[in-house]
């Protein structure tokens, strides 16, 4: 009989095991039932809980939400106090909202069923991204019209000389600031404020560089004073060919300025001599003979250059000696110049951009130098040392301050052939 009881006692406890395990698995498996043609209650789509809903439900609230009215929408791009619109319209932006919902969907629907119970009874967020596509195309339209709004070249200021030959007196014209669009900067702005929050209108401000005229007001002032000064004389020793030459080549140098750092080249400058400029044949020194040649004599006028500028103490980059001696300078003064392969170049080494006044007046070769006042707190004159033979000639750049010599450059060692 006590066997018996224990039977019937064991039969009762495994009757409730199984009817408890029974309802239990009927309570989940009715409660993942419920979902099955539901999102789980873990997902979230851009923030917003589609826990519940059918694949259709989820499609219908996205379009809603997102598809419909991004057409309406518009991202305003403020450049000073003018605004260019960008509708997204115009980049034909879509969401992909069927791949995302069918995403959400089935979430966990691979879990085993406890997993799912699990899932369902205590969410954990899921959270998902509704991705889109759009056209950028029409971004890079309107970025290139601001640029051909903003978009300008500074422009430089002119100095124009108002006195006579040697008398510094300038009137100087203002430079004009140029714009330049950071256009590559706005592009990046533009497409993060569309990667961003887009459920409403944006602003993206564009930045402007200000771009510097090289010649500024301010920096042309800076002439004001004739510095040094250097003659020459070719009346007597010129053809009209010759002087016709000499003058033209001066009146290509005329009015030029150059600022700091700048370089100066005289065949840059002048360019090549031809016929069709106006430059006739005319003697001309080629090797240790003399002959004709088109533009020959304005050799006279890159060496009167050559001494006005070094008496300014601005020394040459690059200076040639004749083969023989010149008779409108001295011994190892003189700057030759060849079209094809002879230049006269020098740097403005000084603080403040230089005037350079040429004039071919009645036989005189000048050329002026303009600059700063403050230059002439140094002066500079030319000594030299010429061989017995006559051939050989070193020339010193000596540099006075407050009335004392402070340097005695060697600047030449040429040999001539005599």
């Amino acid at each position: 009989m006590k066997k018996k009881n224990v039977i019937i006692t064991f039969l009762i406890c495994l009757i409730i095991i199984v009817l408890g395990i029974s309802i239990y698995m009927y309570k989940v498996y009715s409660k993942v039932k419920n979902f099955d043609g539901y999102i789980y209650p873990t997902v979230k789509i851009n923030g917003m809980d589609m826990s519940g809903e059918t694949i259709k439900q989820a499609k219908e609230i996205l379009e809603n939400k997102y598809q419909k009215p991004i057409d309406n929408k518009k991202i305003n791009v403020k450049v000073n106090d003018k605004i260019y619109t960008i509708n997204y319209s115009e980049l034909n932006l879509k969401y992909d909202i069927d791949k995302v919902v069918n995403e959400a969907f089935n979430y966990a629907k691979d879990k085993n069923i406890i997993d799912k119970y699990k899932l369902i009874k205590d969410p954990v967020i899921k959270p998902m991204k509704l991705p889109f596509t759009y056209n950028p195309k029409h971004i890079d339209d309107v970025i290139n019209r601001i640029k051909l709004d903003v978009n300008s070249e500074p422009k430089n200021g002119a100095i124009q000389k108002t006195g006579a030959m040697g008398v510094a007196q300038f009137a100087v014209k203002p430079d004009k600031d140029g714009y330049k669009l950071k256009d590559g900067e706005l592009k990046t702005n533009i497409i993060a404020s569309i990667n961003g929050e887009i459920s409403q209108d944006t602003t993206v401000q564009a930045n402007i560089e200000t771009l510097k005229a090289s010649k500024t007001k301010e920096k042309l002032q800076g002439i004001n004073t004739l510095i040094s000064t250097y003659s020459t004389i070719y009346g007597p020793i010129s053809s009209p060919g010759r002087a016709n030459n000499i003058q033209l080549a001066t009146r290509a140098i005329n009015g030029l300025v150059l600022m700091p750092g700048e370089t100066f080249s005289f065949n840059g400058v002048v360019g090549e001599r031809t016929e069709a400029k106006g430059y006739q044949s005319a003697p001309v020194d080629i090797g240790n003979a003399t002959s004709m040649g088109l533009g020959g004599g304005i050799c006279q006028v890159s060496t009167t250059l050559y001494n006005s500028v070094i008496r300014a103490g601005i020394k040459s980059t690059v200076r040639m000696h004749h083969s023989i001696p010149s008779t409108y300078v001295p011994l190892g003064y003189d700057a030759t110049v060849s079209f094809d392969n002879l230049d006269y170049q020098f740097k403005n080494t000084l603080n403040f951009p230089i005037y350079i006044e040429a004039g071919s007046a009645n036989g005189n070769e000048t050329f002026n130098i303009y600059s700063d006042v403050s230059s002439l707190s140094k002066t500079y004159k030319l000594s030299s040392d010429v061989s017995s033979d006559g051939k050989n000639v070193k020339v010193y750049l000596q540099t006075y301050q407050n009335g004392a010599m402070v340097s005695n450059d060697l600047i030449v060692n040429d040999t001539y052939n005599n």
